[in-house]
């Protein structure tokens, strides 16, 4: 059996490493945006029932849509439990991907269960900034009782 306190203190140091790790990665990405010449991109995702994904991806140059270099990246990676990330290689659009993967996880672990959610990674290339819009989806209830 799973003492509760071991794990969580295991997710709680997971959740610190991935969020650092993501830090460095944001960085490697972002660099390699801007060296060709991508202003934005936005990523679109969304997810219920225990499954959810990427749905769209579009880079920017300016005002024009352009496809994203094919270019290799290198990012640190991490798997569940691991605390020490290992150097992993992928092409550009498979990086971004990951990056917002492990900003869900670390912002909104879950968000893809049950009623799930949706929402836009915004890459913002000139201040180096990610925003990401949430939207969490859930059931509501309304409740009346009566005696008569």
């Amino acid at each position: 059996m799973i003492d509760l306190d071991t794990f969580m203190s295991k997710y709680n140091r997971y959740h610190q490493a991935l969020a650092k790790c993501s830090e460095g990665n944001k960085g490697t990405v972002f660099d390699v945006l801007a060296a060709g010449s991508i202003t934005e991109v936005l990523v679109e995702f969304d997810g219920a029932g225990d499954s959810g994904q990427i749905e769209s991806m579009s880079a920017m140059r300016g005002q024009e849509t352009v496809p994203l270099p094919q270019v290799n990246v290198t990012l640190q990676r991490l798997s569940w439990g691991d605390t020490e990330p290992v150097a992993a290689d992928g092409i550009l659009q498979e990086a971004i991907e990951t990056l917002c993967y492990d900003y869900l996880e670390v912002t909104h672990d879950g968000w893809e269960n049950n009623d799930g959610a949706y929402g836009e990674f915004r890459f913002d290339v000139a201040t180096r900034t990610i925003e990401l819009e949430f939207n969490g989806r859930f059931t509501d209830v309304s409740t009346s009782n009566h005696t008569f």
